[in-house]
C-alpha cells in the first residue's frame, strides 16, 4: 500500500522540516523527487539522505518569483503529484506587521503556492490526472496570538485549496490540505534561541505543552498524513483540508 513507484513528485521547500521528510519518504515510496528550494545547500543535503533508496533531484528557485517556477518545471518532464510546502513565517500581532513583512509572506506563501499551481495544472491536464497538496496551518482554521500574518497566508492557501478542488474536478486533479500545529523543526528551535535565550528548556516544554497531547508533532509524522493523501489510496478525497494538531482545535478548553 501507498506506493509512489512511476510517479514524479514536486516538493517545495524540501530542504528541511517538514518538506525535507515528505521529500525523503516519497522517495522510499518509489517517487522520482523533484525538490524546489531557495536553499541550494539544504537541497543538496536532503538528496544526499535519500542516496541510493530513492532517484530525488534539486532546483535552486525562489517560489515567489513566477519566471523562476516556470523555467524549474519546464526541466521538469511529469507532475504526478505538487506538494506546496514552501513557506515562512512571521510573529506579530497586526500593530507589529510592517508593510515589509506583509508582503514578504504573502510573496512565498500565497503567491509562491499559486506559482506552482499555476505551472503544475496544465501539466496535470495534460497528462490527464494529478494530486496537490498545499500545506496550510491551524492558523487558518482558528485565532492563533501574535501570527496575523502567517494566518492570513494559510488562510489563504486553505482557500485555494477549495477553489482548485472544485474547479479540477472533471480533469482527474485532486486537491487536499494539511493543517499542522507546532511541529518540532528547526524553525521551532531557531525562534526560541533568538526570543528566549537561556530559557530554551523551558520555553520548548511550554510550547509542546501548548499541544493537548502534550508534544509537538514531527515532520515524519506530517509526512504520513502526505504520503497517504497523495497516494491512490486517498483516490475519493479531494478539496479537504486534514489538521494534524495533537488536538489543538478540538481539544484545548
Amino acid at each position: 500500500m501507498f506506493s509512489l513507484k512511476g510517479k514524479s513528485a514536486v516538493i517545495t521547500g524540501g530542504g528541511s522540516g517538514i518538506g525535507k521528510a515528505i521529500a525523503m519518504l516519497f522517495a522510499k515510496q518509489g517517487a522520482e523527487v523533484h525538490i524546489i528550494e531557495l536553499n541550494a545547500a539544504a537541497a543538496a543535503q536532503t538528496i544526499a539522505e535519500i542516496g541510493d533508496e530513492g532517484i530525488a533531484f534539486a532546483y535552486g528557485c525562489d517560489v515567489s518569483k513566477q519566471q523562476q517556477v516556470l523555467e524549474t518545471f519546464s526541466k521538469i518532464s511529469k507532475v504526478d503529484i505538487l506538494v506546496n510546502n514552501a513557506g515562512i513565517a512571521h510573529v506579530g500581532n497586526v500593530e507589529k506587521t510592517n508593510e515589509a513583512d506583509f508582503t514578504k509572506i504573502f510573496d512565498v506563501n500565497v503567491r509562491g503556492a499559486y506559482n506552482c499551481l499555476f505551472a503544475s495544472i496544465p501539466m496535470m491536464k495534460k497528462q490527464g490526472a494529478g494530486v496537490i497538496l498545499n500545506m496550510a496551518s491551524i492558523g487558518a482554521l482558528v485565532g492563533i496570538t501574535d501570527r496575523f500574518a502567517y494566518s492570513m497566508s494559510k488562510g489563504a492557501v486553505y482557500a485555494m485549496t477549495l477553489s482548485i478542488a472544485r474547479d479540477y474536478l472533471s480533469e482527474n486533479i485532486r486537491c487536499n490540505s494539511i493543517s499542522p500545529a507546532r511541529v518540532h523543526t528547526p524553525f521551532v528551535d531557531g525562534f526560541i534561541a533568538k526570543n528566549y535565550a537561556g530559557k530554551e528548556a523551558e520555553m520548548f516544554d511550554k510550547l509542546s505543552k501548548s499541544q493537548p497531547i502534550g508534544r509537538m508533532g514531527t515532520p515524519s509524522e506530517v509526512a504520513s498524513l502526505a504520503l497517504y493523501l497523495c497516494s491512490d489510496e486517498a483516490g475519493f478525497i479531494s478539496g479537504n483540508d486534514y489538521p494534524i494538531d495533537g488536538g489543538f482545535i478540538k481539544l484545548n478548553n
